[in-house]
Parts: structure tokens; C-alpha cells; sequence
């Protein structure tokens, strides 16, 4: 006992020696025990981490779970993070843990989800106490503690859950703590946590730990040292971290380019593919070229051979045609004068079908335009008959009110004449009271000045008349309060006369709106019916024009179908079945698409696949001019 007394002695010396500047706390804070408990728990956290940080560094090596300061370190914590616990009943004891504000940090802090998980999974834990030490040295390997706890501090409405509001934890010594275990991130441990005993284990301080030797407080300059060389490690630390930091993010700018440039890639060889397909496609063009360059030239040569033997006989024949020729030219003018009056005809008819066109267009447009207003019309007549019915029902509601409230000023009337006859009664009973008060009066005069001796007798007469007076008085008030009623009843039913006669003036405003409206109605059915009669001729000439439309489209369909023959299929003219030769050449006609020779097809009309004349066939030219010349009116 008496070595115990002087160790804690001593180490009450220490502490405060060591830790001078929280001694006008602890003076100030000496009546609360609590603040007693936080200042001193705070200087053992300061003591442990110190000292662990020291012999840590001096070891030079990994830390086991064997190893003292260590083990006090967890000691002192423990008991850091059990001050001020509340207590939780559960259905068979208390329960007073560190485990549940322990748990919290999984859901504030999610990295910590691994640690929680992997303490739920050792098999040897049965107890709360028991898992939190092992997630303190869980975390302590991690080397994050220093920021789990500081998420939990943060959190202090989730804290009073657990802790009191005078907790170490809750306080400023908690935050003080938490910043002294960024240190603890110096040090590193390999804690074998699966075959320790956590559950039973007894957490005492051992103080003699932290009894200092002369020699060890000689050692200023070597603490100084270490202090500088945490702190360079410190720095090397979050510098390493920034790195780590930067090179994951440069590790996913790599992996965003490498995928970029893979597609790039594959773009690159489908565009090369292209290019080759390209190429290919070009020699094959050009090697086609050379065979229709090949054989335009033989045709070249064949055709020359044929032109000098046509010369030739052109030469012996050209004085027989030339008589032909006059003759044909004859014909020719002849003929193009037919053909003039007949391209004017069709000019003319061209022109008319366009007119005809552009006035269906129109008709179609003025029929939807007609048919929109026909629809607008319909919904207006509809919605002039709704409110003709409206107005023709307030019509009758108000003749009904009109009968009702008329009744009713009739028997005001009647009323208010009654009551004028009762105020004049009353009025006229007044007079007579009031002359029978003065006859009464005169009488007692009379009475006093000449029977004095009946002076007794006329007292109980003049009592008697005194009450009839007091009688009288009372029926005044109560008939002038009954006038005063009868005059606010008298104006009150003015009011509703004023009121009923405004209601039949807005009556008659809205007769005069009503046959307004009849004749909008009227005027309305005029239109209405005109435009019928005006859509019923558009309709006629719509349908007239429609069914020439469907006949003109009947023939330019007949006429698309025909096929376009082929220069192989056709040997002889179609018309005259000649055989064709160099001399007598093949022609098609762009009507019907068979082969003519030019004799047969020497004619041209604008058809409607083009505008400009074409080469006709002769049966085409005769049947194309007779449906134009039927068409017209």
C-alpha cells in the first residue's frame, strides 16, 4: 500500500509537471468530479499515446499484441470511451458497453463497414466489450482511428444516445484525443486478434509505466528529435496519401484514354477497311472503262465501214431522192403546219388543265374552308340555342317572381295601409287621453279650491287616477315602441320594393337582350342556309371535276404501264415490220416504250412525264391528240 501511495504520488507530479497548461482548467473545474474525470482521463491518453509513440520508434519494429504500451494504450481507451456511458436496461440486466456508439461509425463512415463486418465474423467474441476492443485494434491497424472517432464526435445527437452530456466524448477533451491518434498513424502493428481473449480481459491501468527517471527527464533534446522526426513522418505520410490520391485518379484518366484510344482504333481499321473496298471498287471501274473504251472502238470502226458503203450508194440513189426529197419537204411543210395547230392545241389544252388544276385546288380548299366554317356555324347555332333555352327558362322564373313579388307589395300595400289606420286611431286615443288629463286636472282644481273637506275622498280619486295615469303612460310607450317597429317594418319592405324593382328592370334588359339574340338567330339561319346552298354547288362541281380528274389518271396509269422494250428484243418496226438496219434505225417512243423505225415515229408531243416535246409513235401521237380534243369542253 505504501509503494502504491507513493507512485500515485509521483505520478501526480508528472502529470502535472508534464502537462502545465490544463492546470487552470482542472483548478477551475477541482468542484465538478466530472470535469476532474476528463482532465485526468485526458492526461493518461496523453501519456500512453506518447509514450507509445516513443517506445514504438525506439523498437524499430512492427508492434505485437503482446506488447505493453500497447496493451495500455487499449486500456486507456477503453476507459476514455466508457466515461459517462448510459446505462441500458435490457430484459434480464443493465447493459453498459461501447459496442452500440462503436457501431454507429459503420453508418457514418462507410470504409468501416469492412471492420464491423470482420469483428461480427470472429467466432471466439461473445460479448460486446469484447468485439469493440478487437474493432479498436482492428482500426488501429488500419490506421484510421484517429478519423472514425472523429466522425462519431461530430455526430453528438446521435452520441446522447449513448453518452451524458458531461461524457468525455460529448466534451472538448474528446476532440483533444481524437487529434492526439493522428499520430498513432506512425506506428505500425500486426495485432492477431482471432486467438485472444478478449472477452475477459480486466482493463487496469498500470501506472508504473509512466514513472519517469531522472535520466528519462534529462533527455529533452532526444524527445525534441523524435517529435521532429514524427512530424517529418507525419508529412512524408500525407504526402504519400496526396500521391495515392493522385495517382488513382491518373490511373482512371489512363484508363478513360486507353479506351478512347482503343476506339479510335477500331474506327481507324474500319476506315482503312472502306478505304481498301474503295480502291478495289475504283480498279474495277477503270478496268470496266478499258472494256467499253475496247468496244466502243471496234463499234467506231464497224460504223465508219457502214458510213462509207452508205455514201456510196447514198451517191448512186441521191438524184432518185432528191425528187423525193422535194416532195417530202412539200409534205413536210404541210405537215408541220398540222403539227404547229396541233402543238398550239395542246398548249392550249396544257394551259386549260393546269386552269383546271389550280381550280380544283382552290374548290378543295374553299370546301375544307367552308366545311370548318360550317362546323364553327353548327357550334354557334347550338350554343345560341342553349342560351335561347336558358333565357327562355329565366323568362319564365322571372314572370314567376314578378307574379310572386307583385303579390307581395300588394299585400304590403295592404299592410302598411292597415297599419296607418291603427296609427290614427292611436293618435286620435292620445288627443282624447290627453284632453281627459286636462279636464281631469281642471276638475281637481275645481275640486281643491271648492271641497277641502273632501279632501280625503278626492286623495283616493286622484290616487286612482294617478295609476290610470301611470296605465296610460305605459300603453303610450309601448304603442310608440310598436310605431317605431311598424316604421322599420315600413321601410325595410321599401328596400324590397327598391330591390324588386331593380330585379324587374334587369328583367326587361334581358328581354330586350333575348329578342337581340332571336334576331342573330334569324339572321344567322339566312347565312346558314345560303352557304348550304353555296357548299351543295361546290359540292356538285367538286364531284364533276373529281370524276374528270379520275379519268385523266385512269389513262396516265395505262399509259405508265407499259414496259420499255429492250434494243436487242426488237429486229422489225412495230408498225410497218421492217427490218431494221444501219440505214433504218430503231427509235423508241417515249409513250408506250416500243421500237419504231422514224418513219413511225417521227411525231413529238409533251406528255406528262416531261414537259418538253417528245418522240411519239404514230398510233400514240393519233390517240393522245383524240383524248386532249375530247377533254376539252
Amino acid at each position: 500500500m505504501k509503494r502504491f501511495t507513493k507512485c500515485f504520488i509521483i505520478l501526480h507530479f508528472i502529470l502535472s509537471s508534464v502537462f502545465a497548461e490544463n492546470i487552470p482548467a482542472t483548478q477551475n473545474a477541482t468542484k465538478d468530479p466530472t470535469a476532474v474525470e476528463r482532465a485526468n482521463l485526458l492526461n493518461m491518453a496523453k501519456l500512453s499515446i506518447k509514450g507509445l509513440i516513443e517506445s514504438a520508434l525506439s523498437f524499430g519494429r512492427t508492434l505485437d499484441s503482446d506488447y505493453p504500451p500497447l496493451q495500455q494504450f487499449f486500456v486507456v481507451m477503453e476507459h476514455c470511451l466508457k466515461h459517462g456511458l448510459k446505462v441500458r436496461k435490457s430484459f434480464l440486466s443493465y447493459n453498459k458497453t461501447i459496442w452500440g456508439p462503436l457501431e454507429l461509425v459503420e453508418k457514418l463512415y462507410p470504409e468501416a463497414e469492412e471492420i464491423g463486418a470482420s469483428v461480427r465474423d470472429l467466432p471466439g467474441l461473445k460479448t460486446p466489450l469484447g468485439r469493440a476492443r478487437a474493432w479498436l485494434r482492428l482500426a488501429l491497424m488500419q490506421k484510421k482511428m484517429a478519423d472514425y472517432l472523429r466522425c462519431l464526435i461530430i455526430q453528438r445527437d446521435l452520441l446522447s444516445e449513448f453518452y451524458e452530456y458531461h461524457a468525455l466524448m460529448m466534451e472538448e477533451e474528446g476532440a483533444v484525443i481524437v487529434g492526439l491518434l493522428v499520430g498513432l498513424n506512425v506506428i505500425d502493428a500486426n495485432l492477431c486478434v482471432k486467438g485472444e481473449d478478449l472477452d475477459s480481459q480486466v482493463g487496469v491501468i498500470d501506472f508504473s509505466m509512466y514513472l519517469k527517471n531522472e535520466d528519462d527527464i534529462g533527455n529533452k533534446e532526444r524527445n525534441v528529435q523524435i517529435a521532429a522526426i514524427l512530424d517529418q513522418k507525419n508529412y512524408v505520410e500525407e504526402l504519400n496519401r496526396q500521391l495515392n490520391s493522385t495517382v488513382s485518379s491518373l490511373h482512371s484518366r489512363v484508363d478513360s484514354l486507353e479506351k478512347s484510344n482503343t476506339k479510335l482504333i477500331e474506327e481507324l481499321a474500319i476506315a482503312k477497311n472502306n478505304i481498301i473496298k474503295l480502291q478495289e471498287e475504283n480498279h474495277q471501274l477503270r478496268s470496266e472503262n478499258k472494256l467499253i473504251l475496247m468496244k466502243t472502238q471496234q463499234h467506231l470502226e464497224v460504223t465508219k465501214v457502214d458510213v462509207e458503203t452508205e455514201l456510196q450508194t447514198y451517191k448512186h440513189s441521191r438524184q432518185g431522192l432528191d425528187e423525193m426529197y422535194n416532195e417530202a419537204r412539200r409534205q413536210l411543210r404541210d405537215e408541220s403546219q398540222l403539227r404547229q395547230d396541233v402543238e398550239s392545241e395542246l398548249a392550249v389544252q396544257v394551259s386549260m388543265k393546269h386552269e383546271i388544276e389550280l381550280a380544283m385546288k382552290l374548290l378543295e380548299k374553299d370546301i375544307h374552308e367552308k366545311q370548318d366554317t360550317l362546323i364553327g356555324l353548327r357550334q354557334q347555332l347550338e350554343e345560341v340555342k342553349a342560351i335561347n333555352i336558358e333565357m327562355y327558362q329565366k323568362l319564365q322564373g322571372s314572370e314567376d317572381s314578378l307574379k310572386e313579388k307583385n303579390e307581395i307589395i300588394a299585400r304590403l300595400e295592404d299592410k302598411t295601409n292597415k297599419i296607418t289606420i291603427a296609427m290614427r286611431q292611436l293618435e286620435q286615443r292620445l288627443q282624447q287621453a290627453e284632453k281627459a288629463q286636462m279636464e281631469a286636472e281642471d276638475e281637481d282644481k275645481k275640486y281643491l279650491q271648492e271641497c277641502q273637506s273632501k279632501s280625503d275622498s278626492l286623495q283616493k280619486q286622484i290616487s286612482q287616477k294617478e295609476k290610470q295615469l301611470v296605465q296610460l303612460e305605459t300603453d303610450l310607450k309601448i304603442e310608440k315602441e310598436w310605431r317605431q317597429t311598424l316604421q322599420e317594418d315600413l321601410q325595410k319592405e321599401k328596400d324590397a320594393l327598391a330591390h324588386l324593382r331593380n330585379e324587374t328592370q334587369q328583367i326587361i334588359s334581358l328581354k330586350k337582350e333575348f329578342l337581340d339574340l332571336q334576331d342573330e338567330n334569324q339572321q344567322l339561319k339566312k347565312v346558314y342556309h345560303e352557304q348550304e346552298q353555296a357548299l351543295q354547288e361546290l359540292g356538285n362541281k367538286l364531284s364533276e371535276s373529281k370524276l374528270k380528274i379520275e379519268d385523266i389518271k385512269e389513262a396516265n396509269k395505262a399509259l405508265q404501264g407499259l414496259v420499255w422494250l429492250k434494243d436487242k428484243e426488237a429486229t422489225h418496226c412495230k408498225l410497218c415490220e421492217k427490218e431494221f438496219s444501219l440505214s433504218k434505225r430503231k427509235h423508241h417512243c417515249r409513250n408506250c416504250g416500243e421500237i419504231f423505225c422514224n418513219a413511225c415515229s417521227d411525231n413529238e408531243l409533251p406528255l406528262p412525264s416531261s414537259p418538253k416535246p417528245v418522240r411519239v409513235c404514230d398510233s400514240c401521237h393519233a390517240l393522245l391528240i383524240q383524248r386532249c380534243s375530247s377533254n376539252l369542253p
